[in-house]
């Protein structure tokens, strides 16, 4: 029997919980979740900045947020969503969503509500690693902290609340407001304005969507290659920011706007901040983290595990196979190549990412190479592979978000079998 501490109560905690909890012989999982209910991420408030409890907020979801990706695409592998809802759907859906399969697999019983993870250090006797957390109730301070021995840890903290802030010359002068999208919350806050969104990834595009009605101007700034969607007249594609000068803020073309806030769709930081210098886990500049093997395992500590670092990926699916590799490297099944092996094969996959023209602190997207992770991933597990049809529609939404942001979440799919699938209203736009 193997403790394993999961820390956090998102979407992969939860997935990790379910697969842990499905071998009771073999594994006991211990949930640490620092707020009051599961969901991470999912979980929307209208407030921003520190919560009740002194802590920051987490969430960066807003009031409007539906997913930019269909749910036949989004769901656990073999747990869909309610079939009657849109193919698009909102936050409050998503997490409806994971209370029921949080429900279906009984996993609130291992969940320790209210409870921050303070300190992650290993423990080394031999050859065998053990693993002390402690933690503290968000709401019972003066009773200190407590501190208990794990078998393995399992890392679910997420990587959408650290906000990434760039600093912009001339900040210092804009006499408007300068807020990350992490505090964005809904678009009537900023009624009549002329806003600058400072990026256009997909989480930009979509603020962008919900801002455009009540803003006055929006101006759509960044540095990647044109979007190819067309604009309601009041939203303008501009280049990258130069500097700012009072309430004029320029770009690099020379052009410039006046505005009154500049909203920073700037992504966010990995952030490990209980981890111990112990754990030799590094997230250098570039926001790359090792050592570990496939984005997940730790090259040196195979009982410790970062789940969901990649980026640009269908989340709930690569949950589900990562916390299955996992199961398989702790149970013994799988066991690690040499950290010579998994050293060289880091700076091959890196050099790739570099070769395709990708900037260094892209070291965890995936994107297009997801299919292919996955399938190494199910493969090293000993797992069913997903669908096809995933990957197949998947590539058709994405086709569709880069060529009508406006107007691709109003359609709705139904898969048909494990290669097919159908468009069940409307016409592709």
């Amino acid at each position: 029997m193997q403790r394993v501490a999961v820390i956090g109560a998102g979407a992969a905690g939860l997935s990790a919980a379910r697969y842990l909890s499905a071998k009771p012989n073999s594994f006991e999982p211990v949930v640490f979740e620092k707020s009051d209910r599961i969901g991470g991420t999912w979980v929307y408030t209208g407030e921003t900045g520190i919560d009740q409890y002194g802590l920051p907020i987490h969430s960066s979801m807003y009031k409007n947020l539906k997913t930019n990706l269909p749910k036949e695409v989004m769901a656990f592998p073999d747990f869909p969503f309610d079939s009657s809802l849109p193919s698009f759907v909102t936050h409050k859906d998503v997490l409806d969503y994971l209370d029921q399969y949080a429900a279906q697999f009984n996993l609130l019983q291992y969940i320790k509500f209210k409870t921050v993870v303070e300190c992650v250090k290993p423990v080394t006797n031999g050859e065998t690693t053990l693993w002390e957390v402690t933690v503290r109730g968000v709401t019972d301070k003066a009773n200190g902290t407590q501190t208990s021995v794990f078998d393995a840890v399992i890392v679910c903290n997420g990587h959408f609340s650290v906000p990434k802030i760039p600093t912009l010359k001339g900040q210092d002068t804009f006499t408007g407001t300068i807020v990350h999208s992490h505090s964005y919350r809904k678009p009537e806050d900023y009624k009549d304005s002329t806003v600058v969104c400072l990026g256009a990834s997909n989480s930009g595009q979509d603020i962008v969507l919900d801002l455009y009605p009540q803003a006055s101007m929006v101006y759509v700034s960044h540095w990647n290659a044109p979007l190819t969607s067309e604009f309601p007249k009041n939203v303008v594609e501009v280049p990258t920011i130069d500097h700012i000068s009072g309430s004029k803020v320029m770009f690099t073309d020379g052009h410039s706007c006046e505005a009154d806030t500049i909203l920073l769709c700037t992504g966010y930081e990995y952030t490990f901040p209980f981890l111990t210098k112990e754990c030799r886990v590094t997230v250098d500049e570039d926001q790359r983290i090792s050592p570990l093997y496939k984005h997940l395992i730790h090259a040196e500590y195979p009982s410790l595990s970062l789940m969901g670092l990649p980026f640009l990926v269908v989340p709930f699916t690569q949950f589900s196979l990562q916390a299955r590799l996992i199961i398989a490297t702790l149970e013994g099944s799988f066991k690690l190549p040499s950290k010579e092996e998994i050293e060289a094969g880091n700076k091959s996959d890196l050099q790739r990412r570099l070769d395709m023209g990708w900037p260094r602190r892209w070291a965890h997207k995936l994107g297009p190479l997801q299919w292919e992770y996955n399938k190494q991933i199910a493969e090293l597990a000993g797992t069913t592979l997903i669908n096809p049809v995933i990957e197949y529609l998947c590539k058709e939404v994405d086709y569709l978000r880069d060529n009508n942001v406006w107007h691709y979440k109003k359609l709705n799919y139904e898969i048909v079998d494990e290669e097919n699938w159908r468009l069940v209203n409307g016409q592709k736009q």
